[in-house]
This record gives structure tokens, sequence and C-alpha cells, in this order.
């Protein structure tokens, strides 16, 4: 799995933040002020324009104070009685079609997924929660944004503010009758998804009684018996019964299935196993050794612009080298559990289909013992796991044991990987080799995802909800759909502002399209290319920063890819996404009420 950015501990995230970044908490304090203090200018710009400087500046004092004591006499009462309002609109506005749209959906889905493939599992649960996702914030998305113009155009916004109701409990008040609705659909689809997709996956084999053989030993006596079981699905598995007739098929299509005896020459054949799982990894630190053996932090390129993995050439001394903290033998008991994802980058095709050996070695990171390598086949970006025995030897043959010899007493051990074919190479990123911690469960990490889902779908409602108080619904209907948009490309724009993209700002860029200069050379010193540089430098990419500060980060909030690659969400992720959320829907909230307030019918 893709992980471009380690994921922090929560109350590291929230107050400290990472090595390039401050933490979460700090970081909303310094973009609520600046929002605060540019709706203050706005503010009183718009309120001197009308009633002049010294009136403008009492006129938005009387704002800013009649604000916080409507906040502050905020009732929960009448809050949850507009909640109540806006759970009715919504039931009028037929939002259950979504419910329709959605199982028709899964009622032909599976004329287009196939059972017959690599990865089934994958296919079926990217696609149900990427179906669930567009459906949701599709509905949360119109929901929010036809809400306010819609009461404003009847004139029933009249008979709400009648009543001893504040602007800001309207808005509140929207979010969270809309949330819930959005809730119980998600509810609603998450469920079906699940179901739909542990019925699709399920399959029953039976033993092929032809194909079964005797398993002898060196006196000929049966110790066990060989065969495979029948096709379906597409399928079929091998295995190799013990001499009680018990057996754990092939790997085939991601699942294995449990053979145990049924009666005299009968055998029963489990459901599949290992297709839906909740993998829990434990992370090393990556670094590399070059083939003039060198120490380097990335390997060489390869020519791929997306420069999240590194590569090391084969048939050379290069090697990828994990460090492992916290190894104990409560990790595997009599192994170390292994997992290994290897992007292969050929300059030669070889022969078609036909894996490209390496090799994995251990070693202590004080003492420097080394095991004997152990031989593999990768194939390309498949997850392969590995049990490395306890009883291990030395590159000369001598016993070793792997908790006590190649275990630091810090609890440390480095795993090498190399590749052993010329002019073949091995990709890695740093979360491509981890010890594997026993699995999660599969059902509560799926419902992790919906919780990512729900996230993303609140702080649609209630940007939808805060740009409708000030315009019409189209209008706050493209507003919010341009949010979600920008939200995507959200660490574009980080990129851009700070320097990392290739290409310059939007100034250079444009230059550069014009004439057709390519992104890695250097533009020529002229006036006209000085002027676009500065304007970039110290006009655009400073807004682009500051509009990255503000946008949510949709392409990071979606976990989607957690469930569909058989990974567990970890807690901290869904606290992280919860947090920004609140936070989002605390400040919009806020916004919303000052801009309901600019209304006549609010004030």
């Amino acid at each position: 799995m893709v992980l471009e950015q380690q994921l922090l501990p929560y109350f590291q995230w929230l107050l400290t933040g990472g090595d390039d970044q401050i933490g979460a908490l700090p970081t909303f304090a310094l973009v609520f002020l600046g929002l605060v203090m540019a709706g203050l200018a706005v503010g009183y710009a718009i309120a001197a324009a009308r009633h002049g400087l010294l009136r403008g500046g009492d006129v938005t004092y009387h704002t800013i104070v009649d604000g916080l004591r409507e906040i502050i006499d905020t009732s929960p009462r009448r809050i949850w009685a507009l909640a109540r309002l806006a759970i009715k609109e919504s039931l009028r506005r037929r939002v259950g079609v979504a419910l329709g749209v959605y199982f028709l959906i899964l009622l032909f889905a599976n004329w287009f997924l196939s059972t017959n493939h690599q990865d089934p599992a994958r296919l079926y649960l990217s696609f149900v929660l990427t179906a669930t996702t567009y459906l949701v914030i599709g509905v949360a998305v119109l929901l929010s944004a036809f809400s306010l113009p819609g009461d404003f155009k009847s004139k029933t916004i009249y008979t709400v503010v009648t009543k001893p109701v504040r602007a800001g409990e309207i808005i509140l008040g929207r979010i969270i009758g809309f949330t819930i609705v959005v809730t119980a659909l998600l509810a609603i689809m998450s469920l079906g998804s699940y179901v739909f997709v542990i019925r699709s996956l399920d399959h029953a084999h039976s033993v092929d009684a032809s194909t079964l053989e005797r398993i002898v030993d060196a006196n000929d006596s049966t110790i066990g018996q060989s065969g495979r079981t029948t096709t379906d699905a597409g399928h079929f598995h091998e295995f190799k019964l013990d001499a009680d007739g018990y057996a754990a098929t092939s790997t085939v299509n991601g699942h294995t299935h449990e053979i145990s005896p049924a009666g005299e020459n009968r055998f029963a054949v489990s459901g599949p196993h290992g297709f839906v799982r909740a993998r829990v990894p434990q992370y090393g630190k990556l670094r590399f050794i070059d083939r003039n053996g060198a120490d380097k932090d990335r390997g060489i390129s390869v020519g791929n612009e997306w420069t999240y993995r590194s590569f090391i050439d084969g048939n050379t001394p290069a090697t990828a080298i994990w460090t492992f903290d916290e190894v104990s033998p409560a990790m595997g008991q009599q192994y170390l559990p292994l997992a290994l994802i290897v992007r292969v980058f050929r300059t030669h095709k070889g022969v078609i289909g036909r894996p490209i050996a390496g090799q994995i070695q251990l070693r202590n990171p004080e003492t420097k013992a080394t095991s004997d390598p152990f031989p593999f086949d990768a194939m390309d970006q498949q997850v392969a796991e590995y049990n490395i025995n306890r009883e291990l030897t030395t590159n000369n043959g001598q016993p070793i044991d792997l908790y006590e010899d190649l275990v630091s007493k810090g609890g440390q051990v480095e795993v090498l990987v190399k590749c052993l074919e010329r002019g073949q190479y091995f990709g890695f990123a740093q979360p491509d080799c981890y010890v594997r911690l026993p699995d999660g469960s599969p059902a509560a990490s799926y419902a992790k995802v919906c919780v990512s889902i729900w996230v993303q779908a609140v702080v649609v409602i209630a940007v939808g909800v805060t740009i409708s108080t000030l315009v019409s619904g189209p209008v706050a209907l493209l507003f919010t759909a341009g949010f979600i948009i920008l939200g995507l490309w959200r660490q574009d724009f980080v990129d851009i502002a700070t320097g990392k993209s290739y290409g310059g700002g939007p100034a250079e860029s444009v230059y550069r399209i014009l004439t057709q200069a390519n992104v890695m050379v250097k533009l020529e010193e002229s006036v006209l290319t000085s002027l676009l540089v500065g304007f970039d430098r110290f006009f655009a990419k400073p807004i682009m920063w500051a509009v990255a500060q503000f946008l949510p980060d949709f392409s990071a909030y979606s976990t989607v890819e957690y469930a569909a690659e058989g990974y567990n969400v970890p807690w901290d992720r869904v606290f992280q996404d919860v947090t920004t959320c609140l936070a989002y829907v605390a400040g919009l909230a806020l916004m919303g009420y000052f801009l309901l307030r600019t209304r006549e019918v609010a004030r």
C-alpha cells in the first residue's frame, strides 16, 4: 500500500507535527486568526463604505459583540428543533432515491466484477466504497447547497426568524440535520456493501477425488495424499493432506480453504479464508547501499517521475536495508513474520511470466552478525509474506538464534534485500517491508473506512451550508463542487507554493507553456522572466499557500485504499480525521453565522 506521508501518533500530530510541519492545533489557531483578521478587515471596509469611517467601526464592533453574545446564549434545544426541520426537508426532497440508485448499482455490479481476478477482494471493496463515497458526497452537496437559498426564495425563512432563534442556531441546525440524514444513508449503504462483498466472494469447492495421489515415505508407507479441488469461481486449489486427512490449500486469488475429513474417503472444504483482511504492519526505517557499497538515503532513479519509490540494480552490492525496532519473540514465537512488496522494473523481459530472483538476509545492527540469505521470487507489486525461522545459520554455516544473535540488545534487527538478476531492478519505499503483527478485525477496519467517508460528507455539508447563506443555490453548488475539486489537489498547491514542484509558479508555468520550454530547463534571464518569477514569489505563491491552508485535503481523508489492499485503518488516522472535521465545522459555522447576519432577514 502506498503511504507517501508517515502517519504520526495522534497527540504528536495535534500538538507538534512532523519534521516539516507544525501541529494541527497551532495550524488551526493561526488559520483561524488569519481568517478572523481578514473578516474584520473586509467587514469594516464594507461598513465604512456604507456608513463612514467612524460609524463603520461602531457597526463592526457591535456586530462582533452581539455575535459573541449570541454564541454564548446558543440553545441546544433550539438547534435540535431546527435540525429536525432540516431532516424533514431532506425527506421531502426524496433523498431516499440515492439508496435506490445505490442498490441498483449493486444489483448489476456482478456483471462487470469478476471473482476470477488476481485480487478480487481489492476489486470489490474498491468499487463499493468508491461508489458509496461519490453518492454520499453528492447527496451532501445537493442538500447543503440548495437548502437556505430555497428557503429565501420561498420566503419560508421568514417563518423561522420570527421565532426566538439566532442566526448561528440556524446554521448549526442545518449542518446537524443534514449530517444525521447523510449518516443514515451511509450506514445503510455501508452495511449493504459489506454484505454484498462477502456474499459475492463466497464460493465452495469440493475435493476432486480423481486427482488424489498417495504421498509415501522412504519405506513406501502412506503419509498423506495430494490433489486438487474442483473448479469454482474460475479457479481451483492444490493441496497436500496429512495422515489424518487435514490440509490447507494453496493460495489462489488471495485466499485459501481448509480441508478436513468427513467420513471414509470423503472430505469437507471450508469457505474461503483471507479474502478480506486487516493487516497490522510495524514499519521500519529504510536506507540504501549503492552498487559501490556507499550508504545512501535513496536508491537510484529509473526515470519514473513519481519519486515515491527508488530502485536497486540487480547482481550488484546494491541493497535496501530496513531497521526495525522493538523486535521480540512475542511477534511470532518461533519465527519472525515479515511482509515484502517489490516493484519490479525490467530492462529486458526475460522469460514472460517468470518472477525475478532476490534474497533476504537478517543482520544484527550492533554485532553485524548476518544470517544465511533466503532466496525468494519477486512478483511485481504483490504482498509476499515470509516466516523467518528462529533457528538459522550464518554465512559460514554456524548455527545462530534469530532473537538471541540477530536482534540487538535494544530490540533492533536489520532486513537486507537484494536483486540477484543482472539488468533487473527492485523498487522500494519505506512501507514496502514490515513486520506482520496479528491481524485486526476486517469488519472494524471497514467501519473506520466508512468514518472517513462520513468525515468528507460532513465537511462538504458545512461548506455548502455556509456559502449558501450568501449566494443562490446553483452558485453554492458550483462553489462547493469547486471546493471539493481544489481540496483534491491541495498538495499540489502546497508543492507549488513551497517550490517543490517543477516548472515554477503559475506565471512561470504559463510562460513555459506558451514558449514550449521544458520544466527541467532553467529559463533564460531577461526582464520578462524576472518579472514573472518575482510575481510568483511575492504574490501568486503566497496566495496559493494561504488558500491551501484553508482547503481540506479530500484525497488524504479517503481510507478506501486501506480496505482494498487489506490493511487495518489505524485509530490515530480516525482520530485525526474526526478532529479535522470538527475544526472545519466549528470554523465554518462561525463564518456562516456572520455571513447570514449580512442578510436583512437574519438581523
